[in-house]
């Protein structure tokens, strides 16, 4: 691993976009969020996610120039579609729509279909975070997972984030359906790792810390056994419902790659409207004192809140340069043509 200033990793990520033929304001966006979600920590979503994305522009299954447009109107909620545009750019504007709905009448709901994948899914917590708004957001995908007590993948492996805005540092819960994603497995494997916990099951059906055995089978654990499968089947039938768009089942005979045709949903609620400032300030900070305050399993270990990790990290990141797979920012590299 090498590190990289934040702006020259931006800018070589936008350089490689606007080099497979995305409109400058696009490349500059998707490049902002995947140069962010490294920054972050988050090093599956972020650089390593480049020459798929790029893969899937030439490939015609990203349509670069398509924005979002609202379908329907239903007083707090919306339904919109995507277009089969960028993923990031279309989920960008969903949230910002649901805030403003959120400012208007307490809550919103942006419901978007034929939508492309959104890279990081906290991304958009931060987001309404920053807007000063709570949010729960979710995804569907194409089958990538094994429901509980199968072998064979039938299930997606849904994101679902939470955000509530904090002066201090806001806290935002970005989650996979698995016990550890396949981007997660793919940078432990690259940094000859284990996994803390076991992962997902080898060859020969063992469960198992080693992410490449893991990939190997393509049977990764669902969080929480059973109940993060049946989660993950209730995220994506919710969400096709509500914005009328496709199922898991569906977006694997549409065939248009990691999550080509999905579904996504953004709700906001403006915490203001629910209580006042002080009440809502002490609840937070107090609910942040009492997990701070629990004994922990190690002498040195700390008891974090969700979120806290990923502001730790972007500073340290910021500061020191953002951590790289160095064959990886080299194909990245090439992409942009440096």
């Amino acid at each position: 691993m090498t590190r990289i200033p934040f702006d020259t990793l931006e800018t070589t990520i936008r350089n490689a976009f606007l080099r497979a033929g995305m409109p400058e304001a696009a490349a500059e966006t998707c490049a902002r969020i995947h140069a962010e979600s490294s920054c972050d920590g988050v090093y599956s979503h972020g650089l390593n996610r480049v020459e798929r994305f790029v893969d899937y522009i030439h490939k015609g299954w990203v349509d670069v120039h398509a924005t979002p447009f609202c379908v329907e109107k239903m007083g707090l909620m919306e339904v919109w579609d995507g277009q089969m545009g960028p993923g990031i750019t279309n989920a960008l504007a969903a949230t910002e729509r649901c805030t403003e709905l959120a400012k208007e009448q307490g809550m919103g709901l942006v419901a978007l279909r034929n939508t492309t994948h959104w890279m990081r899914g906290g991304t958009y917590g931060w987001q309404a975070a920053e807007k000063g708004c709570m949010a729960i957001c979710w995804t569907n995908t194409e089958s990538c997972m094994p429901a509980w007590g199968a072998t064979s993948e039938c299930i997606g492996n849904n994101p679902f984030i939470m955000a509530v805005p904090r002066e201090g540092g806001h806290i935002v819960l970005d989650m996979a359906m698995s016990q550890y994603s396949y981007g997660k497995l793919q940078v432990t494997r690259q940094q000859g790792k284990k996994l803390p916990y076991p992962g997902g099951f080898d060859q020969e059906g063992h469960l198992t810390d080693d992410p490449g055995a893991i990939e190997e089978t393509r049977r990764i654990l669902p969080m929480g056994y059973w109940k993060g499968s049946g989660f993950a089947v209730m995220l994506d039938l919710i969400g096709a419902i509500l914005s009328g768009g496709r199922t898991t089942a569906q977006v694997d005979a549409y065939g248009k790659g990691s999550c080509g045709s999905c579904c996504q949903i953004f709700v906001a609620f403006d915490p203001a409207r629910f209580g006042n400032a002080e009440s809502i300030r002490e609840a937070l900070e107090g609910t942040i004192r009492h997990l701070h305050g629990a004994k922990p399993v190690t002498p040195n270990g700390e008891i974090r809140y969700p979120g806290e990790g990923t502001l730790r990290t972007r500073a340290e990141n910021l500061l020191a340069g953002v951590p790289v797979d160095e064959n990886t920012w080299e194909k990245v590299r090439a992409l942009a043509g440096f």
